[in-house]
């Protein structure tokens, strides 16, 4: 599920499901809250690192856990699930770096927002792909891409559905560095260092002082977000791109009257 490994100051939580793109499922979710948590507890720990393996950042949330919530399937939460995850993220209080490998999808990208610097594979893209989902976004994005993007360039990520390339997603300050490849891993592990370095207790309250002012009214977005996600989730458009998917074709939502 996912892969952790802790040495000198530093984790590093590999996403770990690549016959699924690194997709998230409940229990991924839950796995990432608890090694951040614990992360967050940890005297040894100074700076946390996240990354996918194989070819794939992350796809965003499991498209088939998603459906098995509008059809009436079995679905078992998770302790955490997206919201803890979420939240945790808002909450965490020690430097959170990630490596994009490859292509990010739905948390995939907006947990960008989330982490303190991005680093990006120059090959890797990225999309949120809510309205072609017929969903809304998620993560406090809402919040977090007009701030780094600027409020036009958050309006096309967030309601086009396009992808994004690591180009541009520097451009709009989507991300910290583009990187080659080979080389993604270790350039942010290079940053990592550097601040694994700092005092622990000053890493800390340096990102207190910049996150306290927005952490409310990240997580108040979020959940307003969670609401227009919920609202949205089994109506007959999310139903349509569903069964789009499922079929591999281009969802039609010009009979739906929305």
């Amino acid at each position: 599920m996912i892969e952790i490994v802790d040495g000198d100051r530093i984790r590093l939580i590999r996403l770990n499901r690549p016959e699924t793109k690194n997709a998230f499922n409940e229990a991924m979710y839950d796995a990432v809250t608890e090694a951040l948590l614990d992360a967050d507890d940890d005297p040894k720990i100074a700076v946390v690192v996240l990354t996918g393996n194989g070819d794939s950042f992350s796809s965003g949330t499991d498209i088939i856990e998603m459906a098995a919530r509008t059809s009436g399937a079995p679905f078992t939460s998770g302790k955490y699930g997206f919201p803890g995850l979420a939240d945790e993220l808002i909450r965490f209080s020690k430097p959170l770096l990630c490596a994009v490998n490859g292509i990010g999808l739905g948390i995939g990208v907006t947990i960008l927002g989330l982490v303190d610097l991005a680093f990006m594979a120059d090959d890797a893209r990225v999309k949120c792909p809510f309205t072609s989902l017929a969903l809304a976004p998620e993560a406090g994005s809402s919040i977090t891409f007009p701030q780094l993007l600027g409020k036009q360039n958050a309006m096309w990520t967030l309601l086009s559905s396009e992808w994004l390339t690591a180009a541009e997603c520097l451009e709009m300050g989507l991300i910290f560095k583009v990187c080659a490849g080979n080389e993604l891993l270790e350039t942010t592990m290079k940053h990592a260092s550097i601040l694994a370095g700092k005092p622990i207790s000053s890493l800390v309250a340096s990102k207190n002082v910049i996150m306290e002012p927005i952490r409310q009214s990240l997580l108040e977005a979020r959940k307003r977000e969670d609401a227009a996600f919920q609202e949205l989730l089994g109506k007959p458009a999310n139903i349509e791109a569903m069964v789009a998917f499922a079929e591999k074709r281009d969802p039609n939502f010009s009979s739906l009257g929305e």
